[in-house]
């Protein structure tokens, strides 16, 4: 933590709110993961909150500490709710899971949370491979501002800060995937399981949709897009997102861009809007909303009302 407690107090004063997130990282060079150490650096972030602290403290550690304390003497400023802790502990090596390791890791977020201290805690092993992906994200954090009106507020759900679920215009919602000139941003959709398929069947259909005089009725055909923000601050109607990928909608995305001359805001977009910083919660969010069972064009004809009429015609002579 950098500063002192008068540069807080000075800041406080200044501004509206307070949005403070704790960041704890141990480094190492060795490729293992080590239980003991991580235990180690998880007692070491617990002490570091208490009021009476037992492990010695050395200048820089005193320096923190104050902070925290200057921090949470202004929580009347905390407009988003407490600050959140993230705890990131690395090695060379890879990060496996192993199931003592894993207890260990959840452990310390349990104990965390149990001091009311926190928003959310999020505590992470990282090997090489997963620093890499961060440093990834470091050069492809994007931000956009943007009003969600027509939204309802998803009740809380673990590992989740907060999630919405609506209906935005296409012209709003073209700012948020596209850039100055109007194009896509490729980066946006890193995490999407399936790249842009070009105008295939499915994706003419939902241009053809877009070309005729019933586009008003996209909201209701169209399965939406998904959005998750590892940074997500709602004021009001105006939303703010920082550091956020497309995980579902990445061909809707693209064929409205494609369309983007015919759009106006009788074109509805549904969307959910999620903020999470866990991984294995944006996993599984990724794999959730991209695992569509096959529907067979039979099926669709099945549907129709000539075959509905023909299958009461047999049932009616069998």
């Amino acid at each position: 933590m950098e500063g002192n407690a008068e540069e807080v107090e000075a800041q406080a004063d200044k501004a509206p709110s307070l949005d403070v997130t704790f960041v704890f990282i141990q480094a190492e060079r060795s490729s293992n993961f080590d239980a003991s150490k991580i235990g180690n650096f998880a007692f070491g972030v617990m002490d570091f909150f208490k009021d009476e602290p037992i492990m010695p403290r050395n200048q820089a550690v005193k320096d923190s500490a104050e902070l925290m304390t200057a921090i949470y003497d202004r929580a009347q400023n905390f407009k988003h709710g407490n600050p959140a802790c993230r705890l990131f502990y690395v090695t060379t090596g890879r990060w496996q899971g192993d199931a003592n390791l894993e207890a260990r890791r959840s452990q310390t977020e349990t104990d965390l949370r149990a001091t009311n201290l926190f928003r959310n805690v999020e505590f992470q092993c990282l090997g090489a491979d997963g620093v890499q992906k961060l440093y990834s994200l470091t050069k492809n954090a994007i931000s956009r501002e943007f009003t969600f009106t027509n939204r309802t507020v998803v009740p809380e759900i673990d590992g989740v800060s907060e999630a919405y679920l609506g209906f935005i215009p296409a012209p709003a919602f073209l700012k948020i995937v596209t850039d100055e000139d109007g194009d896509i941003i490729k980066s946006i959709f890193y995490d999407n399981v399936r790249d842009w398929q070009d105008y295939n069947p499915v994706n003419t259909e939902i241009r053809d949709t877009l070309d005729s005089d019933h586009k008003d009725r996209f909201v209701l055909m169209n399965n939406g897009v998904t959005i998750i923000a590892r940074t997500l601050r709602p004021t009001g109607n105006r939303f703010y997102i920082e550091d956020f990928q497309i995980v579902n909608g990445c061909q809707t995305s693209h064929v409205l861009a494609g369309a983007s001359d015919k759009l106006d805001d009788s074109v509805m977009i549904p969307l959910r809007l999620i903020g999470t910083q866990q991984e294995d919660v944006i996993e599984s969010i990724i794999h959730a909303t991209n695992r569509q069972t096959e529907v067979k064009r039979e099926q669709f004809l099945a549907a129709t009302d000539v075959a509905k009429k023909n299958g009461d015609i047999f049932r009616l002579v069998s």
